[in-house]
């Protein structure tokens, strides 16, 4: 016979056990959404997916550059159905700066290769390389007789190169590198049709031709279509960004911003991109009459939901240090003092971004040069442009139009814009210390220095 008192026990336990029961499933609730979300947000896919997308995703451009452009057919030649012309010879792509991922060569290839064994002026042994994704920042899509039916192109073109480590312009890949080999002009030049570049820009298909070849190895102009104006700019590194704030010469935006810039405007993929600064005729009557300001895709959007994984691969990148024995280690140590006092560069280039936190933009007096790039972007100024990894880009000069031939010419000039009075010493100190900085470069003084504070 049940008490009062024995029926409370049991009463009391059957709570405990409910509630037990109860916050089990709710842990077990709340574990599968942080799994979940973890497994959605975990950094460590999101970094390969953006691998493979800054690789290999050609965001839908095929319809341009092979459909409308019809590069393809100059690749090929005419020796396949529907080639026109001598065609591409590897010898001739590696001449305009195309590069070769050896690891994606078999070793078959590869051995044959060394031997002298492979026809490099032969047309379809490019097309052999392209069928095996070995060509960076291309790719091809062949018809079922071998020939190619279309060709895109990734980030990986103009932002990889090779480290030569099996023959010039064949080695492992260097993502992130700026391509300063690369002839982008020459290779659009190829394209049996350019009307479509002649229609936008409104000028003769002879106008554009004559454009293109004026760029010369690593130089591209992003911005003639949007003022129709040709004003090359050097190709710029795609590494050290982390913490980076405005991007690319005159920092037109983000990272993200760019990177959907370029996939839509400039490698004309399928996707959306929306700028209204860009709408005005004034000053962007190109990008205000073919309304690039407001991109919207007809079809799928093949770059919007792939920004963040390629922003994240992109930060990922880190500046490489320069290889041993490529600097004075003495002298560098000695540059750094300068850099961080009497040089004044850390007022602007603050380690250890090397670059401003916040606001990286100055006025073109502020840096004592001509308007001419900067007034042709929104903001009409020019991004102080991180340092590290300088000894990768050397080919091409220094600044956004490789003004300045030497590292030591880009110190002559701040030394007699501001006046410094730095001694032959101390700029060639100076120089060791900017050809040292590396993704392990803090460039934070090993003594206390004052550092001055100017306008610029």
């Amino acid at each position: 016979m049940f008490t009062q008192y024995r029926l409370y026990r049991l009463l009391v336990a059957t709570g405990v056990m409910i509630l037990v029961v109860v916050i089990g499933l709710a842990i077990s609730s709340i574990q599968v959404r942080a799994n979940q979300y973890q497994q959605a947000a975990n950094p460590t896919d999101l970094v390969a997916q953006g691998q493979q997308i800054f690789r290999f995703d050609t965001f839908g451009d095929e319809a341009f550059w092979g459909d409308q452009l019809r590069l393809h057919q100059a690749i090929e030649g005419s020796n396949f159905t529907g080639g026109v012309g001598p065609g591409l010879s590897p010898a001739n792509a590696l001449s305009l700066g195309l590069k070769v991922d050896v690891e994606a060569l078999p070793q078959s290839l590869q051995t044959a290769l060394q031997a002298g064994q492979v026809d490099l002026n032969d047309p379809a042994n490019t097309l052999a390389l392209i069928k095996l994704n070995s060509v960076v920042g291309v790719t091809g899509f062949f018809n079922t007789d071998g020939s190619l039916k279309s060709v895109g192109i990734q980030c990986a073109l103009c932002h990889s190169t090779v480290d030569n480590s099996f023959a010039a312009g064949i080695g492992r890949r260097l993502d992130g590198w700026a391509n300063r080999d690369l002839d982008i002009g020459a290779i659009i030049n190829l394209a049996p049709n350019l009307d479509p570049f002649a229609t936008v820009l409104g000028v003769p298909v002879d106008t554009v031709k004559t454009v293109l070849t004026s760029w010369g190895p690593g130089k591209f102009d992003a911005e003639l279509i949007l003022d129709g104006q040709n004003h090359p700019t050097l190709i710029p590194p795609a590494f050290g960004l982390a913490g980076v704030n405005m991007h690319t010469w005159t920092g037109f935006g983000s990272i993200p911003y760019w990177n959907a810039f370029v996939a839509v405007l400039e490698m004309h993929g399928q996707g959306n991109f929306f700028d209204p600064r860009l709408n005005d005729a004034a000053r962007f009557p190109v990008a205000t009459a073919n309304r690039f300001f407001d991109v919207r895709s007809p079809g799928p959007d093949l770059v919007t939901p792939k920004l963040a994984a390629l922003h994240a691969y992109q930060l990922s990148l880190v500046a490489p240090d320069p290889p041993a024995g490529s600097f004075n280690p003495s002298a560098a140590a000695a540059g750094q003092i300068i850099f961080n006092g009497k040089g004044t560069c850390a007022s602007c280039h603050q380690p250890p971004l090397f670059t401003e936190p916040g606001w990286n933009m100055h006025s073109p007096a502020e840096i004592g040069i001509d308007a001419i790039q900067a007034n042709r972007s929104p903001e009409m100024a020019y991004r102080t442009a991180p340092l590290k990894g300088l000894w990768t880009h050397t080919k091409g000069g220094f600044y956004h139009d490789g003004r300045f031939a030497t590292l030591l010419d880009v110190v002559n000039h701040y030394d007699t814009t501001f006046t410094l009075g730095l001694t032959s010493t101390e700029k060639a100190n100076l120089v060791e210390y900017l050809m040292s900085l590396g993704g392990s470069s803090t460039g934070l003084p090993s003594i206390p220095v004052f550092l001055p504070i100017i306008t610029r």
